[in-house]
């Protein structure tokens, strides 16, 4: 692999996926940033100097797309970030089977498409690939059965590449971000906020949420960007198949300790807690 690398990164144009993308830009390599949405993708690509390609990769045309105008502007494919995500809200026996189809088509159907198409350029160089699931692959909340089935399906869809790949040079780990400041965990904090009557809006929502985390605050963006950029280099160069937890420590609790450090009582819905 080359010193100045070329990457793909889905989810380009917000959150972690903008924070990777100027992140490694400023590193000098080059960066593609997809996305649906194009003016966010303009906008990293008018500052941070990426190259900017509005596309659906749950699309089978639209994932061979990205790839084939990667190839054709730097002519090589180092590394690819498995970004792109939404997050719907559900029960098993209250979700819509329209809700589920959406989530596994964006966080799982998706990324399956596109490495796909990217596998056979990045066993060329002995690439990388990292996959942004979620804390919520590994542990779970109420409500949550769409997101977290397809984050746990991602991070077992990256390691199955691990696996079958590896002796042949491809590496691919996943990252697994707790709360971390982004467009979608505002409008999750703005009904938290809304919901409970909680007054201090956003802000005031993200304090609550993240109060039982170690580090008692949500993450930055480009805080999980430092760790897919190390992940995706050749400082890790013999990490594959891993999972790394960027989440304040909030997977290392027991939640079975709160009680002593928190007053937790039902709310008046009775769908989460009231942690103080």
């Amino acid at each position: 692999m080359t010193d100045k690398r070329v990457v793909i990164v889905t989810g380009g144009g917000t959150g972690i996926g903008e924070a990777t993308a100027r992140l490694m830009c400023g590193q000098g390599h080059h960066v593609v940033v997809s996305g649906r949405r194009a003016e966010p993708l303009q906008r990293v690509e008018r500052e941070a100097g990426a190259l900017a390609y509005p596309s659906d990769i749950g699309d089978p045309d639209a994932a061979g797309g990205l790839v084939r105008a990667t190839l054709a502007a730097y002519g090589r494919l180092d590394g690819l970030v498995l970004n792109a995500g939404i997050g719907r809200g559900g029960s098993v026996g209250d979700l819509s089977l329209e809700e589920w189809d959406e989530v596994m088509r964006t966080n799982l159907t998706g990324p399956l498409l596109l490495l796909r198409a990217a596998i056979p350029h990045l066993l060329e160089t002995r690439g990388s690939v990292v996959a942004v699931a979620s804390v919520s692959a590994l542990r779970n909340g109420t409500s949550n059965a769409p997101y977290a089935t397809s984050k746990a399906a991602l991070l077992q869809l990256c390691r199955s590449v691990a696996v079958d790949y590896g002796r042949r040079g491809l590496r691919a780990n996943t990252v697994c971000p707790s709360w971390v400041r982004s467009e979608m965990a505002d409008r999750r904090m703005a009904r938290f906020a809304e919901e409970t009557g909680l007054p201090g809006g956003v802000e005031a929502a993200y304090d609550e949420a993240t109060m039982p985390v170690p580090m008692g605050r949500p993450g930055e963006p480009h805080e999980i960007a430092e760790a897919i950029s190390w992940l995706l280099s050749p400082a890790a160069s013999y990490v594959n198949g891993a999972v790394l937890t960027v989440d304040g420590g909030a997977t290392a609790l027991d939640p079975g300790t709160l009680a002593f450090d928190f007053h937790v009582a039902p709310r008046r819905d009775g769908r989460s807690d009231d942690v103080r």
